[in-house]
């Protein structure tokens, strides 16, 4: 149906969802946030209260004007009206996205109202309807009231170290893992296949055997080795995720070189690639363990030349 053809009951029916859905949500971020994030899950907390009070404003004008049956109208029954996305953030939510999804689902509901008053004829419906607008968009000073009171009490600094720290937990340190085993450990056996045949085709099935082989391995130990639930660092399917996807990532960058036929070119492009992984590990060392930049370059740089070493001995002999 459009929005325009919708008759009073039909629009009053549409809000009850509408604020139902939208209290769920606010609830479903409160729990989501609240271990970690204390201040935040306060906001929403305080916000699927105030959804849940509109719902029963609008139930009782429903009541008082059409009787007890309540039709279910959603918002997927409305051709071109904006829907919700069942879980908007999904997993590892962090608290400012959090926050500016709550603000686009506010601005989003005024409008709704704003629409809905022009096509109301009854009174009581109106006045309810524009009440509702008006609310709606004082979420966003509520919400700002809650901040600056949750910024002066220092709150919101730590949710953001906080938040850093579970970052650091949960992606940089499975992804950092993974990008040393894929860009370290796949050296030698690359080297030691290229320096062997001297073919890059070869090279190129080696390299690619040991990249995915190796981020299907770490994937696999990172997610077995810690389920989350007593160190705090996150689902074992994202840390096994990003840990096997960057250990596979690191061992194909320095692995592609070889599909160039000429193989002392291959050979140069691959140890340039390999150079510049190992400074990019350096840098994420430095950037999110607080490794200095002189420590971080040498112990990478050592290990890397230690294997890439073992594989040219290897594949010389």
């Amino acid at each position: 149906m459009n929005f325009r053809d919708l008759s009073e009951p039909q629009i009053l029916a549409l809000a009850i969802s509408a604020e139902e859905e939208d209290g769920r949500i606010y609830a479903d971020f409160a729990e989501a946030l609240r271990a970690d994030f204390p201040a935040t899950a306060e906001l929403f907390t305080a916000m699927a209260a105030e959804e849940s009070g509109h719902r029963h404003r609008l139930i009782d004008l429903y009541r008082g004007k059409f009787g007890e049956h309540i039709p279910l109208v959603r918002r997927e029954d409305v051709r071109g009206f904006y829907t919700r996305r069942t879980r908007p953030l999904g997993i590892g939510v962090r608290p400012e996205r959090a926050r500016a999804e709550a603000a686009r689902m506010e601005i989003q509901s005024r409008n709704f109202y704003q629409r809905a008053v022009q096509l109301a004829r009854d009174a009581s419906i109106r006045q309810l309807l524009g009440d509702l607008a008006a609310e709606e968009g004082r979420h966003e000073a509520l919400a700002e009231g809650i901040n600056a009171r949750q910024a002066h009490e220092g709150q919101i600094a730590r949710e953001q170290d906080s938040a850093r720290r579970a970052f650091v937990l949960r992606v940089v340190q499975p992804g950092l893992a993974g990008l040393m085993d894929g860009s370290v450990s796949t050296l030698a056996p690359l080297f030691a296949a290229a320096f062997a045949t001297s073919n890059t085709t070869e090279t190129f099935r080696v390299g690619l055997a040991a990249s995915v082989g190796a981020g299907i391995s770490m994937g696999f130990a990172e997610a077995l080795s810690d389920d989350g639930k007593i160190s705090g660092r996150g689902g074992p399917l994202l840390r096994g995720s990003v840990c096997g996807l960057m250990t596979t990532c690191g061992g194909i960058g320095h692995t592609l070189p070889y599909l160039i036929h000429d193989f002392q070119l291959a050979t140069a492009v691959a140890v340039g690639v390999v150079v510049i992984e190992l400074a990019v590990i350096s840098w994420i060392r430095w950037r999110y363990m607080e490794t200095s930049p002189l420590a971080a370059t040498i112990q990478v740089a050592f290990g890397g030349a230690l294997v890439f070493c073992a594989g040219w001995l290897i594949g010389s002999s």
